[in-house]
């Protein structure tokens, strides 16, 4: 999901292709995503 965000496709979109996903899925990766590039970050 986080490739296809960051190819540009809207959330909505995302949700209507994958019924099983919910807006709150898509905040959870997206928060996961922050933290493990800011760990990378913090440990380079």
């Amino acid at each position: 999901m986080l490739d296809l965000l960051g190819a540009g496709v809207e959330v909505e979109e995302i949700l209507r292709d994958d019924p099983e996903l919910e807006r709150e899925d898509i905040y959870a990766a997206l928060i996961w995503a922050a933290r493990y590039v800011d760990h990378t970050r913090q440990s380079a």
